[in-house]
């Protein structure tokens, strides 16, 4: 029987074991600040004190002294969005620079590195003072984030037996929902706090979920596949027998080692990844992170006080909004990490998309009569306030069990030993790119789109739900360095796979002749 056909059970018999799951979760809190500082921008972007003080002019309009024509364009501002938006392109950077340090130093020191990040741009932020001062402290964290996302869904995927890894590594969507959340919370109750100076509370306290993934970090033992890639050989196995609980490793242990032979023989993983072979996985890397952020979820998570309040919430209901919407995520998250190693990827992938489609239409058509194209200040009806929450939670739900963690679980997952850490790099840099032009644009685009938007939006959820249905093969209970049988097997993919094997054995055997 070959190796790539046996029984995962037979051949990895390695068990759930408490030093996983207390490695993984710890790991996972690098989402915990991605989350926090991803949820509090927009709560903060709708203060009116933190408008005074940083955004006079955009204060003027949203508190009527100076007149505005339509209601979707109190909040147009560039230099607004940029205060959110430019942490995503300095994560950009760092995302891809993470790549060389995760492969040379290892994923848990790049980790560190990203902790660093996170408490030296929550600090500046809090104790801001100049526009310069919050954008610096943006760009800090965005660094952060850059070597977080790279390195975390990684590491979670390596150590993590092959039957619970979409589980473990969907607890780091779970704390990025956490974080989310935690900052929609903390700018409701903050905001009035310190004589109107609440905000620099809000931002402040992103240094605490930092120091607690900094300090647990020191703490955390490299992953087999990082040390066998450092030829640390000794200490991998040994914490693979740690890991799995079982000195029945050695299988395991050879395909790693075989994974890392292959590897070494890489020596520019960016030019080995454009290779035919790794096609799909390139496809993959691009596509999933672009479209987890063109189901518009991010309008949401970064703007919705500023939404709510652009359709008629007032200042206080548009937090409140905002909290109860964040709380969804969890919750649907927690949802996801029961079922997806039961019922797969694509299943979830697949409904997410469709589910979030009818709330976007839904949503078109709800904002779309009540306040036309001009939009109509004023006091909404209670029902109306009702059904726009409501529509909202469900549309987040969708996101936050499909796309959100799968977002996240998929790619780091797929990958090949030797072009893994570039890859993730694509992926992380795709992702930020991709938010930073949402984050950039969004309320331009609410000002010119109006409740277009949420079609806007939908037409990507329809291209995305099909691209999945066509072209995702489904990953699950496939241990990670035998993940290469999923593009043989697939209809489409395996055409680029065969062909580059059919290749290689016809140069073989030229060069034998």
């Amino acid at each position: 029987m070959k190796g790539k056909d046996m029984d995962p059970t037979m051949k990895y018999p390695g068990k759930l074991t408490p030093r996983v799951v207390l490695t993984c979760l710890l790991a996972a809190t690098g989402g915990l600040i991605f989350g926090y500082d991803h949820g509090v921008s927009g709560g903060v972007t709708s203060m009116d004190s933190f408008l005074e003080k940083f955004f006079p002019s955009v204060y003027a309009r949203e508190a009527g002294m100076k007149p505005s024509s339509n209601q979707y364009c109190k909040f147009n501002s560039q230099i607004l969005t940029l205060f959110t938006s430019s942490l995503y392109l300095t994560a950009l950077i760092s995302g891809l620079g993470a790549s060389t340090i995760t492969r040379k130093l290892g994923r848990r020191a790049t980790m560190m590195i990203g902790g660093v990040f996170f408490v030296l741009g929550a600090l500046l932020n809090g104790l801001a003072i100049h526009m310069w001062m919050l954008i610096v402290g943006r760009m800090l964290l965005g660094f952060g984030i850059g070597c977080a996302n790279q390195s975390v869904p990684i590491y979670v995927s390596e150590m993590a037996p092959y039957k619970y890894r979409g589980a473990l590594n969907m607890c780091f969507q779970l704390s990025i929902t956490i974080g989310i959340f935690g900052a929609n919370l903390v700018n409701y109750y903050f905001v009035d706090l310190l004589n109107g100076q609440g905000w620099r509370l809000s931002l402040g306290l992103g240094a605490v979920p930092a120091v607690i993934f900094l300090v647990g970090s020191f703490f955390l033992p490299d992953s087999p596949s990082s040390l066998v890639e450092r030829d640390r050989l000794e200490e991998a196995k040994r914490e693979l027998v740690k890991i799995r609980g079982t000195h029945n490793i050695e299988a395991e242990f050879n395909d790693i080692v075989a994974a890392r032979e292959s590897s070494k023989h890489v020596k520019h993983p960016w030019a080995t990844l454009r290779q035919r072979k790794y096609r799909p996985q390139l496809v993959l890397a691009i596509l999933i992170p672009f479209f987890q952020q063109f189901t518009g979820l991010n309008v949401i998570t970064f703007y919705a006080p500023i939404l709510f309040r652009s359709i008629g919430f007032g200042s206080t209901a548009s937090l409140m909004s905002a909290v109860i919407i964040g709380s969804v995520k969890p919750v649907s998250t927690l949802i996801s990490i029961l079922v997806v190693d039961k019922f797969g990827r694509r299943t979830l992938f697949i409904e997410g998309g469709l589910q979030m489609l009818v709330c976007q239409i839904i949503m078109a058509i709800a904002i779309g009569i009540e306040f036309g194209t001009s939009g109509i200040p004023g006091k909404l009806p209670h029902w109306y306030s009702v059904v726009v929450v409501g529509v909202i939670c469900i549309y987040v739900a969708g996101f936050a069990w499909s796309w959100g963690p799968l977002g996240w679980l998929v790619p780091s997952e797929i990958y090949s030993l030797e072009v893994r850490p570039a890859a993730q790099s694509i992926t992380v840099g795709v992702n930020m790119i991709s938010t930073f032009i949402i984050a950039q644009l969004f309320t331009l685009m609410l000002c010119h789109l109006k409740f277009g938007l949420f079609i806007f939006f939908g037409c990507f959820v329809v291209i995305m739900t099909t691209f999945v249905y066509k072209l995702v093969p489904e990953t699950k209970g496939i241990p990670i360095e035998e993940m290469s049988r999923i593009w043989d097997d697939h209809p489409f993919w395996g055409r680029f796979v065969r062909s580059t094997e059919e290749d290689t054995k016809s140069h073989m055997g030229n060069s034998k002749c």
